[in-house]
C-alpha cells in the first residue's frame, strides 16, 4: 500500500503541490485574522458550581478582577508639594480614557452631621484648594482620625499609601486595555520622577495585561528562534542549503496551518496556544530528517534517484506516520479535559502535528523528485566518523553490559521514585513570572504593607427580599462585622470592606467623628441607619464613599457582599484558609441565609485543581492510548512491554528530578509529561520498525536484528534528538515560568528518553529473544 502512495505521489506531484499551495494561502489568510486573547485562563468548566457562583456574583454586584492598584511608600507624602503632586495624579488619572473611578487619600470623605435636616453629610477631608501646610496637616488629623481608611488606603506603620483605580471591564477584555495600562503606569511613574518615590504598580488588570503582551511578544521571538536553530541544525547535518530550505518550508507551511487551524476552530492566542507554532517546528524538523536520512541512504547504497524516493516514502511513511499519531496523542488527550484551555491546546496542536505528517508527505518526494541527485558533500554526513564510533561503542554496551545496564536503570528509578514522594503540588497566580520580575517585586510589596491584592468574595444571601433593610438588619450587620474581624485577623487577608464598615463610618459621624464610636449602631443610636441606607435625594450626587456602599448591596436588598484582598499565598494555603473562613461564617449564620465563597481567588484555585487532575488524566490516556498504537503497529505484547519501559523511565526520572529539586508540581509542569511521552516514543517507533524490517531478512536472528538496527537508525535517532531538544532548550528563555519549565523538562525527559531507546530498548530485545518475534 505504502509503495502505492508513493508511486501516486511521485506521478501526481505537480498536482499535489499545486493543492498544498493554495490550501496554505487559503489558511494563511485565516491565520492573518487571528486574534491575542485577553481573557484570563479558562481553567473551569461552565457547568462548575463554583464558575456558576461567581457569574452570579459578576451578574450582581460586578466584576471583581477590574482594579488597578498604585501603591508609594512616602514619608511626606503630607508636605503641600508632594501632596498636591499626588492629587493631581489622582486627577490626571481619572481623566485617562476608560478609567471609572479612583479612590486615594486626596479623595477620601468624612461624614458630617446634619441636625437640621437629620441626615449625614458627605464632606471631603481634603478641600480643593488647599494654601498653607497648616491648612493641609490639619486636614491630615482628620483623615487620620478616621479608621474607615486605615489599612486599606494607607499603613501608619510603613508609610505606605495605596490609589486604587477601576477599569471599565469591557475594555479589560480588549486590546485597548494595554494602552489604558500603559497610560496610567507614565503618569504614576511621572509622579515618582517628580516626588523622588518608588512607585509599585499590581491588580489583576496589570498582570493579565503583562502577561498578554509578553505572550505576544515571546511568540514571535520563540518562533523566529526555533526556525533559526532548525536552520542552523540542518546546515549542519546535511550541508545542504536547497535541503534545508525544503525543510523549512515543511515547518512554515505547518506554523501557517496551526495558526489558520486556530481562527477556524473560534480560539484565540493564549498563554499555552501561543506555543503551538514553535512546537510545530521542533516537531516538523525531525520528519524531514528521517525522509530526507532515509532517501539518502538509499542513494547511497543504490544510487537510483527515483527507486531511494519511492523507498522513503514506502519505509519511512507508515514509520512517520505512526511517530506523529503518537506525537499528536500527547497533545490531543488535553482536548478531553474539562479545562476550556486545554481543550484549545490539545485540539490544536493534535491536529496541527498530525497535518504536518500531511504537509512532509506530500511536499519532500515531490520537490525532490524535481531536484538534481544529493551531491557527496550533501550526504556526506552517513559517514561521518564520530557518529560510527559512537554507535559502536553503544552496540558494545548493549551486547557486553546487559546487566550493568538494567542494574544502573533500577538504581537510577529506585532514587526516582524516592524524589516522587517529595513531589508537592503548588500554584499561585503569579507562578509564571519570575522572583525578580517588576511585577512580582511590585505584588510582594502590596503584600506586605497590604497584605495583597487578590479578590476574595464572600456574599450574604439572607434569602428574604429587603432582609437587609431597617433596624431588624442590626444583627445581621453585627454578624457580619464579626467575620469581617475573624478575616482581618488572618496573616495574609486584609480587613474587608462591606456595608458593616460603612454603617461604622456613618456612627462616627454621627458622633461628630468620634474614632471611639466607629462601630456597628446599637438598638439605642441605629435610628439614622435606614435614612442613610436610603438612595440620594433627587438632584444630589452620590460620592465616592455613598456609591461604593451601595455596591456592597443588591437592587432588593437581599444579598451583600463582604471583599477581601488577600496575598497570593498558593493552593497549598488557601483551601486552609477558605475553609477556616466557612466554618467561622456557619458559626455566624444558620441554615436560613446562605453563605458563598467566590471571586478570582476561588475560581484560580478550582481551575488549578482541574487542569491538574485533568492534565494527571491526560497523561494515563496517553499512556493508553500510544500503547494500543504500539499493539497495533508490532502485533506483539513482548516488544509492547519492551517499547513501554524505555519510555516510562524518562518519565520517572524527570518527576524524581522534579521532586529532589523542589520543583512543584502545577499546570506548567504536569503539562511537560504528556508532551514529552508522545514525542520521545516517536524514537521507540523508529527503532522497533526497522527491527521488525530487518528481522525476517536475517534468519529471525534477534542478535543480527538489534545490531543492524542500531547502525541503520542510530544516526537519524541522535540527530533527530538533537534537534529536539535544542528546540525545546530554546523555552528556557522565556520570562515566564511555566514555558521555562516546558523546556528544561521535556529537554531533560528527551535526553533519558533517547538513551533509554538506544540501550535499554535493545537489551531488553535480547534478554526477551527466547520468545518468537
Amino acid at each position: 500500500m505504502w509503495t502505492m502512495l508513493a508511486k501516486f505521489v511521485l506521478k501526481n506531484k505537480v498536482v499535489l503541490l499545486i493543492l498544498l499551495l493554495l490550501s496554505t494561502l487559503l489558511m494563511g489568510y485565516y491565520a492573518s485574522k487571528i486574534k491575542l486573547s485577553y481573557e484570563f485562563a479558562k481553567a473551569i468548566p461552565t457547568d462548575n458550581p463554583k464558575y456558576k457562583d461567581y457569574q452570579d456574583f459578576k451578574a450582581t454586584f460586578g466584576d471583581d478582577g477590574n482594579t488597578m492598584v498604585i501603591g508609594v511608600v512616602q514619608k511626606d507624602l503630607f508636605s503641600l508639594k508632594n501632596f498636591i503632586a499626588y492629587r493631581q495624579l489622582h486627577k490626571d488619572i481619572r481623566t485617562v480614557k476608560s478609567v471609572e473611578d479612583v479612590l486615594s487619600v486626596p479623595s477620601a470623605i468624612t461624614l458630617l452631621k446634619d441636625s437640621l435636616g437629620e441626615r449625614l453629610i458627605a464632606s471631603k477631608v481634603f478641600p480643593e484648594t488647599i494654601l498653607s501646610q497648616y491648612q493641609l496637616d490639619s486636614a491630615k488629623a482628620e483623615f487620620l482620625n478616621l479608621p474607615f481608611y486605615r489599612g486599606l488606603m494607607y499603613n501608619p506603620a510603613t508609610n505606605a499609601y495605596l490609589m486604587a483605580v477601576r477599569i471599565n471591564k469591557d475594555v479589560l477584555a480588549s486590546k485597548e486595555r494595554s494602552i489604558v495600562i500603559e497610560n496610567i503606569s507614565k503618569l504614576a511613574n511621572a509622579f515618582g520622577e517628580k516626588t523622588n518615590s518608588t512607585i509599585h504598580l499590581s491588580g489583576l488588570p496589570l498582570i493579565r495585561t503583562v502577561v498578554a503582551d509578553r505572550i505576544q511578544a515571546e511568540m514571535k521571538v520563540f518562533l523566529i528562534g526555533s526556525l533559526l536553530l532548525s536552520i542552523l541544525m540542518l546546515l549542519l547535518f546535511f550541508r545542504s542549503i536547497t535541503t534545508t530550505l525544503l525543510s523549512m518550508s515543511v515547518v512554515i507551511i505547518g506554523v501557517i496551518w496551526s495558526v489558520g487551524i486556530m481562527q477556524l476552530m473560534g480560539y484565540q492566542i493564549s498563554l499555552l496556544t501561543a506555543l503551538i507554532p514553535s512546537l510545530v517546528v521542533v516537531i516538523g524538523i525531525p520528519n524531514c530528517i528521517y525522509f530526507i536520512n532515509k532517501y539518502h541512504t538509499g542513494y547511497l547504497s543504490t544510487g537510483n534517484k527515483e527507486q531511494s524516493l519511492i523507498d522513503m516514502v514506502s519505509k519511512m511513511g507508515i514509520v512517520t506516520l505512526f511517530c506523529n499519531i503518537t506525537a499528536a496523542i500527547g497533545f490531543a488527550v488535553f482536548a478531553f479535559t474539562k479545562s476550556a484551555i486545554l481543550k484549545e491546546f490539545g485540539a490544536v496542536a493534535g491536529i496541527s502535528i498530525l497535518l504536518i505528517f500531511v504537509v512532509s508527505f506530500i511536499l519532500l518526494p515531490g520537490v525532490l523528485s524535481l531536484l538534481h541527485t544529493p551531491k557527496p558533500r550533501e550526504i556526506k554526513y552517513l559517514q561521518a566518523r564520530w557518529i560510527h564510533s559512537f554507535l559502536a561503542k553503544l552496540e558494545h554496551w548493549v551486547f557486553n553490559y546487559k546487566k550493568p545496564i538494567l542494574y544502573t536503570t533500577v538504581v537510577i528509578v529506585a532514587i526516582s521514585i524516592v524524589g516522587i514522594f517529595k513531589l508537592q503540588t503548588l500554584t499561585r497566580i503569579v507562578d509564571d513570572l519570575p522572583k525578580d520580575d517588576l511585577i512580582y517585586k511590585d505584588l510582594r510589596f502590596f503584600e506586605n504593607n497590604f497584605k495583597g491584592v487578590m479578590p476574595l468574595e464572600i456574599v450574604l444571601d439572607t434569602k428574604k427580599r429587603r432582609g437587609l433593610s431597617g433596624m431588624r438588619a442590626l444583627n445581621i450587620y453585627n454578624k457580619l462585622d464579626s467575620l469581617a474581624m475573624f478575616i482581618a485577623a488572618q496573616p495574609n487577608m486584609n480587613r474587608p470592606l462591606s456595608i458593616a464598615e460603612g454603617l461604622k463610618f456613618a456612627k462616627q459621624g454621627f458622633y461628630e467623628g468620634d474614632s471611639l464610636n466607629y462601630a456597628i449602631p446599637n438598638a439605642f443610636d441605629g435610628a439614622f441607619v435606614g435614612e442613610y441606607l436610603r438612595p440620594s435625594k433627587e438632584g444630589q450626587a452620590e460620592n465616592n464613599f455613598t456609591k461604593m456602599l451601595r455596591s456592597f448591596v443588591d437592587s432588593s436588598n437581599q444579598k451583600t457582599r463582604l471583599s477581601v484582598n488577600m496575598a497570593d499565598v498558593g493552593t497549598q494555603k488557601l483551601p486552609g484558609l477558605l475553609n477556616a473562613i466557612e466554618q467561622r461564617a456557619h458559626q455566624l449564620f444558620d441554615s436560613s441565609y446562605n453563605v458563598t465563597l467566590t471571586g478570582t481567588s476561588i475560581t484560580f484555585l478550582e481551575g488549578s485543581h482541574f487542569i491538574i487532575n485533568g492534565l494527571k488524566e491526560s497523561i494515563f490516556w496517553a499512556f493508553l492510548l500510544i500503547a494500543l498504537c504500539m499493539l497495533y503497529l508490532f502485533r506483539s505484547f513482548r516488544i509492547l512491554i519492551c517499547s513501554l519501559l524505555p519510555n516510562l523511565v524518562p518519565l520517572l526520572v524527570t518527576a524524581g528530578v522534579m521532586g529532589w529539586a523542589d520543583v512543584p508540581l502545577k499546570p506548567s509542569t504536569v503539562l511537560v509529561f504528556s508532551v514529552a511521552l508522545g514525542i520521545a516514543v516517536d524514537i521507540t517507533i523508529r527503532f522497533l520498525v526497522n527491527y521488525k524490517q530487518v528481522l525476517p531478512f536475517n534468519g529471525n536472528d534477534v542478535a543480527t536484528a538489534v545490531s543492524l538496527t542500531i547502525k541503520q537508525t542510530g544516526l537519524s535517532i541522535i540527530y533527530t534528538s538533537i534537534v529536539l531538544i535544542a528546540g525545546f532548550v530554546i523555552f528556557c528563555a522565556s520570562s515566564f515560568g511555566g514555558t521555562f519549565a516546558l523546556g528544561w523538562l521535556t529537554s531533560l525527559t528527551l535526553v533519558v528518553a533517547t538513551i533509554t531507546n538506544l540501550l535499554l530498548l535493545p537489551v531488553l530485545l535480547l534478554l526477551t529473544k527466547n520468545k518468537k518475534k
